[in-house]
């Protein structure tokens, strides 16, 4: 087996997803692992999902132990950790402390952390995030259930999940080229402060600081800065061009899971539900809510996709967190709507959309697949992947905070296409 030029761990399974279909699309051979004893043969890069986002920090670093062990097994010349655009983590993690454990494994003296991704409005100037346009303590993104960022600064967020030093690579440093980046970095590393916050705006930005970092031993940040590396690794011979063989499309039945309660989810249900059956599961209710929701789905799936969520409004969201706790309240959504994945596919279910980075890691995992397929990217937070054993099975793997309004009949309808 040659040995993989990239190996990266993502800290939610929408992202691992997303970030595989990148690199797949920037003509590596890309493999998504869920069982970390598999050990995929001719590759270029491996991505391992944890669920480490939310996870209290002993939780996480084991959690990310154990996808570095693997990945030192597999042997990728360069290892890469993959987190959401917009850096979601609490004072505790899962950033930093992450970060400390694969700089300290790669042996790496210094990190840039490059969370942006411009394509969706997502970038960072003066080391303060912005979501389209809105300083991220300004925008919905402050309101979020489970990582709230009410700090804009990536600086102190990350300053508050680490003890080494933090510091900025400027934008106008960034203009100068991948030479001068690298020169900044040493220097910057040299005064004390390894970690950097990227400042990026632009697809350009983000092509020169894959220049500059694609032979570190270790690397962070999103999906959008890595999806430059496998042109660099093509230019200097490190990976051979072979097409991509697609899946064949799935035209069996199919369904929406959904456990994020982001606004486009919501946005994303209501529109669905003007066509389809929609069957909304109340987290404080009694009962085998999974059982109720499959004897729901068994007479409507004939006639075509459904969606089971345990999505609320707002208000309701936080009388279910009051109640059962922020994480309590996650993992029992994450919980029934994972056993209803695996009812559904036992069901003959060929077509399966799952809108929610957690939610997406408990349906995986329930439905133990020890290794995805992954269609190059089809656009952002919307990752297609499939299976062939121990059942054929499609997924879209979505973002809940990413998408369009009529995101679940466009990623249903694709999978019937050869992707």
């Amino acid at each position: 087996m040659s040995r993989p030029v990239f190996g990266a761990i993502a800290d939610d399974f929408t992202g691992a997803v997303e970030l595989a279909a990148m690199l797949a699309s920037g003509g590596a051979r890309a493999a998504l692992l869920t069982d970390l004893s598999t050990r995929p043969q001719d590759i270029d890069a491996v991505v391992i999902a944890v669920r480490s986002r939310v996870e209290p920090p002993d939780v996480a670093l084991t959690q990310f132990t154990q996808a570095l062990d693997a990945l030192e097994a597999i042997g990728p010349r360069q290892l890469f950790f993959k987190y959401c655009a917009t850096f979601d983590s609490t004072d505790q993690g899962n950033i930093g402390n992450c970060a400390d454990l694969l700089a300290e494994r790669a042996g790496a003296p210094s990190l840039l952390f490059c969370p942006a991704f411009p394509e969706v409005g997502v970038t960072v100037y003066t080391g303060h995030l912005f979501v389209r346009g809105t300083i991220v303590s300004d925008s919905p993104k402050r309101l979020d259930p489970l990582t709230p960022m009410t700090d804009p600064d990536l600086r102190r967020v990350l300053g508050r999940q680490t003890s080494r030093g933090v510091g900025l690579l400027p934008w106008t440093t960034i203009q100068s080229g991948a030479d001068v980046v690298r020169s900044h970095v040493q220097a910057r590393t040299a005064r004390g402060a390894p970690y950097l916050i990227a400042d990026t705006l632009t697809e350009a930005d983000l092509e020169t600081l894959a220049q500059a970092t694609w032979d570190w031993p270790a690397m962070t940040g999103g999906s959008s800065v890595a999806a430059y590396y496998p042109q660099i690794w093509r230019a200097r011979g490190l990976t051979a061009a072979e097409p991509y063989a697609p899946t064949a499309g799935r035209s069996g039945a199919g369904a929406v899971l959904a456990g994020s309660v982001a606004d486009q989810t919501l946005e994303q249900i209501a529109v669905f539900e003007q066509t389809r059956p929609v069957l909304r599961l109340d987290l404080l209710a009694e009962g085998d809510l999974a059982g109720q929701a499959l004897a729901w789905a068994d007479s409507r799936l004939p006639g075509g996709p459904v969606c089971i969520t345990t999505a609320t409004p707002h208000a309701r969201t936080q009388e279910i967190q009051d109640r059962l706790g922020v994480l309590g309240a996650a993992r029992k959504a994450e919980a029934i709507l994972a056993q209803v994945a695996v009812g559904l596919a036992a069901r003959g279910v060929e077509r399966l959309v799952v809108a929610g980075g957690e939610t997406s890691g408990a349906v995986v995992q329930a439905l133990g697949f020890p290794q995805l397929k992954v269609a190059p990217y089809q656009g952002p937070g919307m990752g297609l992947c499939s299976v062939e054993v121990p059942r054929p099975i499609s997924l879209c793997l979505k973002s809940g905070k990413l998408g369009g309004p009529n995101a679940f009949h466009e990623a249903l309808t694709q999978m019937e296409q050869p992707h």
